[in-house]
């Protein structure tokens, strides 16, 4: 799966574009981890939910559950809202 990765966790990718493989998103967030050690924690929390800040879009549909089918030929675009004051 072609994964668009935002700015702010491009520190860890060195780059906007990824591929992961998983038959679920939960497996390709833990495909990501492995090849880019601590990503996943920065997207999803302990219990395993995306986190607040984070959305998933899959062929440009939101995405709210990490049991969602992936499909290999598909795009997942990661948007990261960034906050502070």
């Amino acid at each position: 799966m072609k994964v668009l990765i935002p700015g702010a966790l491009r520190s860890y990718t060195d780059s906007a574009q990824a591929e992961a493989d998983g038959t679920t998103l939960a497996e390709v967030v833990t495909a990501l981890d492995r090849r880019y050690p601590g990503i996943a924690f920065r997207m999803v929390d302990e219990q395993g939910r995306i986190r607040r800040h984070i959305r998933f879009f899959v062929d440009g549909q939101p995405v709210h559950d990490l049991s969602r089918p992936a499909d290999p030929q598909g795009e997942l675009v990661i948007v990261q809202a960034l906050s502070g004051g």
